[in-house]
C-alpha cells in the first residue's frame, strides 16, 4: 500500500495515527502542530484537509465516538482544541473548571461516547462529559496513574498506575471496585480491554505484556497472568486489541520497528 499521508508527510513526529470510526478516512497529528484528514482509497489517498494549531505542538488526537469531532491535547499545555467537523470550527477549550492541572496530555474517550477521561498528574482522573466537556467527578489512584482503558460497554475503567497496580472504577459511580498488581511490573505503561471484554493486556518498562482474563482481574488481588509476552526488549508502550479479539498488538516507540503481533 501507498503512504497514507503521502499527499503530506509531517515535518515533524507522528503521535496519531486513527481511522474514521465509519468513512474510509485516516487522521494523521503530530509534533508539527497540525491535524491531518486522508481519504483512503488505496490509490492516491488525496488529503482531505489539514488544520493547524499555532504553538501547540500535539500529544494525542482522537475522534469522537460519531466521527464528527477531533480532539486534540498539547504536549505542554492546560487547554486542549475540539475541531468540529461539521462545523469546520476549531474551539478551544481554555480551562475546564475543576481540573487542576498544569497541563493535560493523556486522555481516553468512552465507546459510548459520552465521557472523556483525562488523566492528570499526581494519580488525579478527571471524567468529563463528552458533550458539554465539563467536570463530571474526578477519581485517585495511589501513586501516578499512567494509562486507562475504558471497558467496550462504557461500564468501568481500568487505570493502570506507574507503581504496577490496576484499579478498577465503575463509572456510574465513580467508585473503585477492585484493585490488583500486575505480575512484576517494575512500572506501568499501557493497557487495553478486548472488544469482547475477554481479556486485559498490561504492558510495562521492562517490555512485558501481561495478557488476564477479566474475570480474574475483578476477584484476584494477584492474579496470573494467561499469557506473559517476553518479545520486546524495551518498554512496551501501546497495546491494542483487534476486533474480534483473535490479536494483540505490541510495540514499543523507543526503537524502530519494535511491533509484534500475537
Amino acid at each position: 500500500c501507498l503512504p497514507a499521508n503521502q499527499e503530506r508527510f509531517a515535518n515533524g513526529k507522528l503521535v496519531t495515527v486513527q481511522f474514521h470510526p465509519s468513512a474510509q478516512v485516516v487522521m494523521t497529528a503530530g509534533h508539527d502542530r497540525s491535524v491531518s484528514l486522508f481519504q483512503v482509497d488505496g490509490i492516491r489517498n488525496p488529503r482531505i484537509q489539514s488544520i493547524y494549531l499555532e504553538s501547540f505542538p500535539i500529544y494525542k488526537a482522537c475522534f469522537s465516538v460519531d466521527g464528527e469531532q477531533v480532539i486534540a491535547t498539547g504536549t505542554h499545555h492546560r487547554m486542549f482544541f475540539v475541531y468540529d467537523m461539521m462545523s469546520g470550527s476549531i474551539i478551544p477549550i481554555e480551562k475546564v473548571r475543576g481540573v487542576e492541572e498544569r497541563f493535560l496530555r493523556s486522555f481516553e474517550v468512552s465507546p459510548d461516547g459520552s465521557c472523556m477521561l483525562l488523566t492528570g498528574t499526581s494519580g488525579y482522573l478527571h471524567l468529563l462529559s463528552m458533550k458539554t466537556k465539563e467536570l463530571i467527578s474526578t477519581m485517585k489512584v495511589n501513586g501516578r496513574c499512567t494509562a486507562s482503558a475504558f471497558t467496550p460497554d462504557s461500564s468501568k475503567i481500568y487505570s493502570y498506575s506507574k507503581e504496577g497496580e490496576v484499579f478498577i472504577w465503575d463509572v456510574r459511580s465513580r467508585k473503585c471496585l477492585h484493585k490488583f498488581e500486575d505480575e512484576g511490573s517494575l512500572e506501568g505503561k499501557c493497557i487495553a480491554v478486548s472488544k469482547n471484554n475477554q481479556y486485559v493486556a498490561c504492558g510495562s518498562s521492562s517490555g512485558v505484556v501481561n495478557l488476564y482474563t477479566t474475570d480474574v482481574c475483578l476477584k484476584e488481588n494477584r492474579p496470573k497472568p494467561v499469557k506473559a509476552i517476553m518479545n520486546l526488549v524495551t518498554s512496551a508502550t501501546c497495546v491494542t486489541f483487534n476486533p474480534t479479539t483473535e490479536i494483540l498488538a505490541v510495540a514499543s516507540r523507543e526503537t524502530d520497528e519494535a511491533v509484534k503481533l500475537v
